[in-house]
């Protein structure tokens, strides 16, 4: 797992200065400040260390926004044979024709086969119809799923369940720093940040500024925490060119 994928787009710093911020250390919300700079931190750091910091600082209400982007919505595992959905995000368009379980059988014409699950007729514009076979219940099932905006929102129970499952060998980034921690008078607290990491497919190295959202419960835990990317800055590191 690339827990880093949630770098956060250089756009967040013109929203955090025009927020209206105090960076006193001595305000009333100090200790929301410490939490979130200690929270992203962790993240950076090991999986352990992340881990600790859902359990301890994070309410159980509490929500992790994903970044948005343009798709299906449906995960499948990579390390099984063929292609078989293991979850779907809630209201995302795979929701509304796909099944877990579904095992895709063709797509845009082309055979599913364990060599070319990555290459398959999945990309496309937003609301792009997407044909497809799937396997459901022992029959072949022909469906269409139209291309549109997919967030993925975890509780705490999905976060410390997905984070234990991930590779902690390969959790944390080559290099980091904090460099702001701020608060709006309403108590929500900015924490920007820089970070250098490996991107697992390519092996190439890429560098991000992260600008994290936290709010707080009247009990000082965290209740919602979200994030701005440079999708396309990193992508660009990569080698990738953006075409539209």
């Amino acid at each position: 797992m690339n827990n880093l994928k949630t770098i956060f787009a250089c756009s967040a710093l013109i929203a955090l200065t025009a927020c209206d911020m105090n960076n006193n250390s001595g305000n009333s919300y100090q200790d929301r400040m410490d939490i979130a700079a200690e929270w992203v931190t962790a993240g950076y750091t090991g999986k352990a260390e992340a881990i600790e910091m859902i359990e301890t600082n994070m309410s159980e209400d509490g929500l992790v926004v994903g970044d948005r982007y343009v798709g299906m919505g449906f995960i499948w595992n990579p390390d099984e044979s063929g292609m078989t959905i293991t979850y779907i995000i809630p209201d995302s368009p795979a929701s509304k024709a796909l099944q877990v379980g579904d095992s895709f059988v063709e797509v845009a014409g082309v055979r599913v086969a364990d060599d070319n699950r990555n290459r398959l007729g999945f990309r496309g514009k937003p609301g792009e119809e997407i044909d497809a076979v799937v396997l459901r219940d022992g029959e072949e099932v022909a469906v269409t799923v139209a291309r549109g905006a997919v967030q993925q929102t975890s509780t705490k129970a999905q976060v410390l369940e997905n984070f234990s499952q991930a590779d902690a060998d390969n959790w944390g980034a080559d290099g980091f720093n904090i460099i702001e921690t701020s608060v709006t008078d309403e108590g929500v607290v900015w924490v920007l940040s820089w970070s250098e990491f490996t991107e697992d497919a390519s092996g190439l190295t890429a560098n991000a500024y992260t600008a994290t959202r936290f709010e707080f419960n009247d009990e000082g835990q965290v209740s919602w925490v979200g994030n701005l990317s440079e999708d396309r800055f990193v992508l660009e590191q990569q080698g990738y060119s953006i075409s539209r």
